[in-house]
């Protein structure tokens, strides 16, 4: 199948999938914004996304879009690493033109999963799973026993730990690095691209990038900085 085997279906594959989890960063961080200014607010949506069928379809399709863009960014990875044959244990400068990013898309990418892995262990473990399971309540580090459907209080605890915001702003950096590259590369794949729109679509990457990152950083820190003064801060 060409979608599999072919270097232009695997890109299309990578592209199409790409544009969903985008979109998707788009909606978590509205959500998460809106949990800075209304924690009734956000708690009603994680009550809405919570263990519904819809949500539960919804979160299978978006873990499998995740896994195909991971395992065609690895085959992509490999292709271009025998491409090379002996060249790529060749010291080279980078070419002019092309960014440290798409130079390493796949190691930025591996980063991103592996924080990704702490954020569901923090959240979603925490929130839709033990919803799944039957539990009201879950224990926190502290000892608070908190609802699963008690979003905010999961965001207010966890960035309340300096380390925790650390490195969330780590991830947000990847993301940035990652998305930078990747939103032009997706455009450009499907065909929605010339020589005029090329550079317009990497200003157009960039700013996309930058307010994702923008966005999740100043939640991260908004909840930090109440946290230091015991929640009552504006």
């Amino acid at each position: 199948m060409w979608l599999i085997h072919s270097s232009i279906g695997r890109k299309l594959v990578m592209s199409i999938t790409g544009v969903v989890l985008l979109l998707f960063l788009l909606f978590h961080l509205s959500m998460n914004v809106a949990a800075v200014f209304s924690a009734d607010a956000y708690n009603t949506i994680c009550a809405l996304l919570g263990a519904n069928w819809y949500a539960v379809a919804a979160t299978v399709v978006l873990v499998g879009i995740i896994a195909i863009h991971f395992i065609y960014a690895a085959l992509i990875t490999l292709q271009n690493s025998n491409a090379r044959g002996n060249d790529r244990y060749a010291v080279n400068s980078r070419p002019k033109g092309v960014s440290w990013a798409s130079q390493n898309m796949f190691v930025i990418g591996v980063v991103i999963l592996g924080f990704m892995i702490l954020h569901l262990s923090q959240f979603w473990y925490k929130m839709m799973f033990a919803e799944l399971l039957g539990h009201h309540e879950v224990t926190l580090c502290d000892g608070a026993a908190v609802n699963p459907q008690d979003g905010a209080a999961f965001i207010r605890y966890y960035f309340s730990h300096l380390w925790v915001v650390v490195a969330y702003l780590i991830w947000y950096a990847a993301l940035w690095f990652h998305l930078t590259h990747g939103v032009w590369s997706a455009i450009q794949t499907v065909g929605w691209s010339n020589q005029v729109w090329l550079k317009r679509w990497k200003l157009i990457g960039y700013a996309v990038a930058t307010l994702i990152f923008l966005g999740f950083a100043f939640v991260t820190l908004s909840f930090y900085a109440k946290s230091l003064c015991g929640g009552s801060c504006c």
